[in-house]
């Protein structure tokens, strides 16, 4: 039985989980602790410029990433195809018809507006920084993702495993970090940003290349910042 999904392209695998390469402690350490250092970097710079901070957002997560990788980009990116364009788009197109589905559910049986409990200001540099805010978004499930999976894989030595309970793990996990108490109800993060973002993390499982899912969270993000930008 193979130890790939059905759904993955099988000519590449995932790094790290199999020591390929082999990360020490102290990296993992490093990696996962540039994390929370990245958002507490940003709440300090992005008050002052979301541009700045967003770009040090990414760069907090990115640089020591690319440095335990020995500068080897082919580890996680690989310059996107047209056809990981073409599914990073049908990504896209599939999540915003699932959060409008899952959204009007939430409306109906809580009789609260999402739309309003989310009021967003939204500027123009807001909107450029999402180039670097979307990458350092799929870097904060991307480092835990990959370290879940080297714990899991490690004990169990199930590759299949240790892809879906990473995965749950981390869906879960970012849904809570847009959790705001009194704002925005905790079933919409975990469904809507939770498990919304399977959308994401499906286009890296299936092609190991984080570019698909940052084009999938850009285009999602540049559309509905639009779309406040002008008024609609």
């Amino acid at each position: 039985m193979s130890e790939f999904f059905n759904f993955e392209d099988t000519s590449r695998d995932f790094p790290f989980y199999k020591h390929n390469p082999r990360l020490s402690k102290m990296a993992w350490i490093v990696l996962l602790a540039s994390v929370p250092i990245a958002f507490l970097l940003y709440a300090l710079i992005g008050l002052k410029s979301e541009f700045i901070g967003s770009l040090v957002f990414c760069l907090t997560m990115l640089i020591p990433l690319l440095y335990y990788c020995n500068w080897d980009f082919n580890l996680i990116f690989h310059s996107p195809s047209k056809s990981e364009i073409k599914l990073a788009i049908l990504l896209f197109i599939g999540y915003i018809i699932y959060a409008i589905a899952i959204s009007t559910l939430i409306d109906a049986f809580t009789q609260t507006s999402e739309l309003n409990s989310e009021t967003i200001s939204v500027t123009a540099e807001m909107t450029v920084s999402l180039i670097y805010s979307m990458m350092g978004e799929e870097l904060v499930k991307f480092i835990p993702l990959m370290f879940l999976m080297r714990l899991f894989y490690k004990y169990s030595n199930n590759r299949k495993l240790s892809i879906a309970i990473s995965t749950f793990i981390v869906l879960i996990s970012f849904g809570l970090l847009h959790y705001a108490p009194g704002v925005t109800p905790l079933i919409s993060v975990i469904l809507i940003q939770g498990f919304g973002s399977i959308f994401e993390v499906y286009g890296y499982l299936k092609t190991k290349n984080l570019f698909v899912p940052y084009i999938t969270h850009l285009i999602t993000d540049a559309v509905i910042f639009m779309l406040i930008l002008i008024g609609l």
